[in-house]
């Protein structure tokens, strides 16, 4: 397939890119960034463009067979104020209206079949409901994060009007090492001083950036993948269960808990994402075949610690290697 992706340069992003190239598919990345091929590579197609304004890189989506749209404002990036709050909205709803345009004026491929569009979305479309079981079928919520959401899939809406087959990926905390909400708890776990947020009791629901991806890769490729898409793990924990779960993964204590109130001062209402629960399990994925290749957190999270002590190998590989360089 040829692909045209949004937010190819963004942290879930550059690991999608990478799997599709993997696979023998071609990739066509929409970016703002002259540099965009060191992070998605040179076998990469760069379109200069941002995905929030109408412009000349919509006609490169009608040569295209599918589109990622992972385009947003990252919700861990800044503490959140209205300026903020704007973006996080604006970057998710604007750049799938210009997308479903595009795909609307154009949504079957060559052979006359239905072309795809795979497009973010989040949990947060469910609210604030504690330790109930949340699926896709469950109701949306009505604080700011809800509203975003139902915003953003209804922007997804012309190009299903079209034909398009359109999955929509709700999408629960990304663990991944580079980014997200385990960068922020990594080196505070890492010094021994992590913990249990809040009162601990409160449900995460999360996934490994590997599942992720694959669930990704199966809505494009699953004829009958479309509609709403919770990716999370099978298995959510509590505060207190991921926390000692990452204090057993870097080998450090983890009963040191980070009050609520100090994490709203620092990220404001976005604290709000992992002071309060959220319960959801992945029914729709499961239906569809998805095997998980973590779903539970130790797994998971064993896995992100090897991952970072390769990865530290490898810089100190290069390191030593350079001075050598030099003297060469």
């Amino acid at each position: 397939m040829r692909i045209f992706v949004t937010g190819g340069t963004g942290l879930i992003g550059v690991r999608l890119v990478r799997a599709l190239r993997k696979r023998g598919d071609e990739v066509v990345v929409l970016s703002r960034r002259s540099d965009a091929w060191q992070r998605v590579g040179r076998d990469v197609e760069i379109v200069a463009g941002d995905p929030t304004v109408a412009g000349p890189w919509q006609e490169q989506v009608g040569a295209c067979d599918a589109v990622v749209n992972l385009a947003g404002a990252g919700i861990f990036d800044r503490r959140w104020n209205a300026e903020y709050k704007a973006l996080i909205r604006d970057s998710r709803v604007r750049s799938t209206q210009t997308v479903a345009a595009a795909l609307a004026r154009q949504p079957a491929r060559a052979d006359g079949s239905p072309k795809v569009l795979v497009n973010g979305s989040a949990i947060g479309f469910y609210g604030v409901h504690g330790d109930e079981e949340l699926d896709e079928s469950s109701p949306m919520g009505d604080d700011f994060m809800a509203k975003v959401c139902a915003e953003w899939e209804a922007a997804a809406r012309p190009a299903e009007a079209a034909g398009v087959r359109v999955a929509l990926i709700r999408t629960g905390i990304v663990l991944d090492r580079r980014g997200g909400a385990l960068k922020q708890l990594w080196t505070p776990f890492k010094l021994g001083a992590g913990g249990p947020v809040g009162s601990g009791r409160q449900f995460m629901s999360w996934i490994h950036h590997a599942d992720e991806v694959g669930i990704l890769l199966l809505a494009l490729d699953h004829a009958d993948a479309k509609g709403s898409i919770n990716a999370t793990a099978p298995q959510p924990v509590t505060s207190k269960a991921f926390a000692k779960a990452l204090g057993r993964a870097l080998s450090r204590p983890a009963f040191l808990p980070t009050p609520a109130f100090g994490l709203r001062l620092l990220l404001g209402e976005a604290a709000t994402v992992v002071t309060t629960g959220q319960r959801v399990l992945p029914r729709r994925a499961a239906a569809l075949g998805y095997q998980f290749r973590y779903p539970d957190i130790d797994s998971a999270l064993r896995q992100i610690v090897r991952e970072e002590r390769a990865s530290r190998d490898i810089r100190q590989q290069l390191e030593q290697r350079r001075p050598a360089d030099r003297l060469a």
